[in-house]
């Protein structure tokens, strides 16, 4: 479970991480382990520690899709949008998911339970067309299937397969 933010945590993680040489992405890692986003009460002690703009911090934010700046669900759910994934009927399944979900990529639930994102490749190619749902991939993924995951996600979240379905 995500930490609560507080301001000592954040100038602690800051004071851990600011001898390094370019501390800015360990630094940003570091908060979204800890809270599991980096939280927008950090960065005004990021620009103040590391004499950097808001437009500098928020630019990396931006950049690396990676990073969260608001807390994501209990489950990430992943389509993958790589070209073997595709050739094989991931955007209908992206559809599907978005259809399912009410959603759109890099948003939550309203639950709080799933956030839906794109991945740019699982290494999983010859088991197109992939997603992964936290760390779990499943190959090979029908619009049946996929269903069956979103109904399994949405109503016994802690019961999800943990086995590879290829």
């Amino acid at each position: 479970m995500p930490a609560a933010v507080s301001q000592a945590r954040i100038q602690s993680i800051i004071a851990e991480h600011q001898p390094l040489e370019g501390p800015l992405l360990p630094i940003l890692h570091a908060l979204q382990h800890d809270f599991g986003y980096v939280p927008k009460e950090a960065i005004e002690p990021l620009c103040q520690s590391l004499s950097l703009s808001r437009a500098d911090i928020q630019g990396v934010l931006s950049f690396y899709h990676t990073f969260r700046q608001s807390p994501g669900g209990k489950h990430t759910l992943q389509v993958c949008r790589a070209e073997a994934c595709q050739a094989m009927g991931s955007r209908e399944l992206e559809a599907q998911v978005k259809a399912l979900l009410g959603i759109d990529y890099h948003q939550t639930t309203p639950d709080q339970l799933i956030t839906l994102e794109p991945v740019y490749c699982l290494g999983n190619c010859a088991c197109s067309p992939n997603i992964r749902v936290d760390n779990q991939i499943y190959g090979r993924v029908s619009k049946q299937r996929v269903s069956e995951i979103v109904d399994e996600l949405q109503t016994q979240p802690l019961t999800l397969a943990t086995e590879v379905k290829a």
